[in-house]
């Protein structure tokens, strides 16, 4: 558009607004938005899902199943070279990594997601996933829908808290979206997002939730991922074997946390972007090569496992061959059990993006298939048969990993008991996830989302004081209208600049700037009229150096600290040693209830 054109889009635009504020109330409008963004979530999912399917069937549709295909060796290179030029050359390196930049953006940035990861995720998680970078599409789905909700949110003016519901409209919708689990995504939402909702605000998520999902059932029917019917029913009498299964899951969970935190370390040692990208495409190709089933997400070695068909995993690879030896392929599974989640770390740390919902869930499928293959086994040898539905254990020990990884029990429960079709499997999930959460908790108290953000002392989603102090910026709330006086001075130089002032405070500074120390009223007031005591007493004799102050790169939290630890009322800023003025208590207290009560008005709309 030209200018003139823009001009009169944005007269239409706040004639719209204005219309708005009027006649529409603001719980129904955040209910019409709610529906907006569950429809853009969607559809960017369903987009990211056919951009994924049709690269890799261009690329490996014809490829022979019976022997190993070499182009493994060098598609994940091009997918992640590719996406590493995408950041470098149209998004200028600011594309945020997936989940963990969600809650920082919510934490730290009020909830504004630039602009362009609405679309630059779909760009580079389908160029990554769809060459057969060993990642998962729901944690860019997840963050284009969440960035979809807070640019409607912003284009529209609404505050803090209703943007924020709206990013977890978009995040449910994606969710629901790629699953076809509308109640999944919203407990995904609450349980790894951490939102603080009130219950009259779970209608916007259910409804974007369900938009999301109705737009990819309207694409995909109801087979969107999994090809599974429960056929096998639960019987109390497998109990000991869930039990086994779920600490198995919780050990399995830890382990990829642990494994992944360590590959990603051990691939950025290398400092520079290309190299990264190029060594870490040729290793993961080399994976790939070597076990087909690392290529892409993975959901289609869960189908071919929850089919019955272990057998299929050779397909395309060197051990083709061995595809009858039931052993080879259980020793298979657990080597592509432990390997996963060093192709998943390898894949993102080199450039590539993508997330680790997918990669979890490839996790737990074997998992689960592993245990219960490997009891029926050892059942036959021992003549103790046990009959085990290997296909219902792979279904649960999906919601295993998840629950354990990503310590979201309730998202895995339901999650799976939606893709099921039924609640028939509830009993084992409930077994499963609570004890993979229980046993991953005990090594790790923050989940593998949540982790980074701890361990920086960034957490604090349920304390409101914390949020409220963390939207608050520092650069916002220096005063600056505080007269200087230099540090050669001299007291009657103090009493000039007090006739000029309203304040009682006056900020010492050499010619360059750097601050030295200040005066108060107090410091001066006995001997400030004496002419002898202003024309002979120094400034260094009656200042003083503030033993604490404030940068201007200090988060709030951090500057409440401060006046804690020293007392002060007023607090210097000094950026490297320059002044740049004070902070004062009185002004972020006024600033703390003003935005205090803005998010009481907030919730009390978004329920009215």
């Amino acid at each position: 558009m030209d200018g003139p054109q823009l001009e009169g889009f944005s007269e239409v635009f706040t004639k719209l607004y204005r219309w708005r504020l009027k006649n529409v109330a603001s719980s129904n409008f955040i209910l019409l938005l709610s529906i907006l963004t569950g429809l853009a979530g969607g559809i960017s999912a369903v987009l990211l899902k056919s951009l994924v399917h049709g690269i890799q069937h261009l690329l490996l549709g014809n490829a022979e199943v019976n022997a190993a295909n070499p182009v493994y060796f060098i598609l994940p290179l091009i997918g992640i070279l590719l996406t590493v030029a995408f950041r470098v050359f149209l998004n200028k390196n600011k594309l945020g990594r997936g989940i963990p930049n969600l809650l920082l953006i919510i934490n730290k940035k009020s909830s504004l997601v630039p602009r362009d990861e609405m679309y630059s995720h779909i760009a580079t998680s389908g160029l990554t996933v769809g060459f057969g970078g060993s990642a998962g599409l729901e944690a860019p789905s997840v963050t284009t829908g969440a960035a979809i909700g807070s640019n409607l949110g912003r284009l529209f003016h609404v505050g803090y808290k209703k943007r924020t519901l709206l990013m977890g409209c978009g995040t449910a919708a994606a969710l629901g979206g790629i699953f076809g689990a509308p109640i999944a995504g919203v407990i995904f939402t609450l349980e790894v997002l951490l939102l603080e909702l009130t219950i009259p605000a779970f209608i916007p998520l259910l409804i974007a939730a369900v938009t999301g999902t109705l737009v990819s059932m309207a694409v995909y029917g109801n087979d969107i991922i999994f090809n599974f019917t429960l056929t096998e029913s639960f019987h109390y009498t497998e109990t000991p074997f869930y039990i086994l299964l779920g600490i198995f899951c919780g050990l399995s969970s830890y382990y990829f946390h642990k494994s992944m935190l360590l590959s990603k370390r051990l691939v950025e040692r290398i400092e520079h972007q290309w190299k990264r990208a190029v060594l870490g495409g040729l290793v993961l190709g080399g994976m790939i090569f070597l076990l087909p089933p690392l290529f892409g997400e993975g959901y289609a070695t869960v189908n071919q496992l929850l089919a019955q068909e272990p057998g299929e995993l050779l397909n395309k690879s060197l051990f083709f061959k061995e595809y009858t030896n039931e052993w080879f392929l259980l020793i298979m599974v657990f080597c592509l059990l432990l390997i996963k989640v060093f192709a998943t770390g390898i894949t993102v740390a080199a450039g590539g993006n993508g997330g680790i919902f997918a990669p979890s869930m490839f996790t737990g499928a074997l998992a689960g298939f592993g245990v219960s293959n490997l009891i029926n086994k050892l059942g036959a040898i021992t003549g103790f048969e046990t009959n085990l539905s290997e296909k219902n254990f792979v279904m649960v020990g999906m919601a295993g990993v998840v629950s354990g990884l990503m310590h979201a029990p309730l998202t895995a429960i339901f999650l799976i008991a939606e893709v099921t079709g039924g609640y028939g499997l509830i009993v084992p999930l409930m077994i499963v996830a609570a004890l993979s959460f229980a046993t991953t908790r005990y090594f790790e108290k923050h989940s593998h989302y949540h982790f980074e953000m701890a361990r920086k002392g960034q957490l604090h989603f349920h304390d409101k004081d914390k949020t409220v102090l963390s939207i608050m910026k520092v650069t916002k709330l220096i005063e600056t209208d505080f007269v200087q006086v230099q540090v050669d001075g001299k007291l009657k130089d103090v009493v000039v600049a007090l006739s000029a002032s309203k304040r009682n405070i006056f900020p010492i500074v050499d010619p360059t700037g750097i601050f030295a120390g200040v005066v108060t009223l107090d410091d001066i007031r006995d001997i400030m009229f004496d002419p002898n005591k202003q024309e002979n007493t120094l400034i260094t004799d009656i200042m003083h150096r503030p033993g604490v102050w404030a940068e201007p790169c200090d988060s709030m939290e951090e500057v409440m600290k401060k006046f804690d630890q020293s007392g002060y009322w007023n607090l210097a800023v000094l950026d490297e040693g320059k002044y740049i003025g004070f902070l004062s208590k009185s002004k972020i207290f006024n600033h703390y209830r003003s935005l205090l009560l803005k998010e009481s008005r907030e919730d009390s709309e978004i329920i009215d």
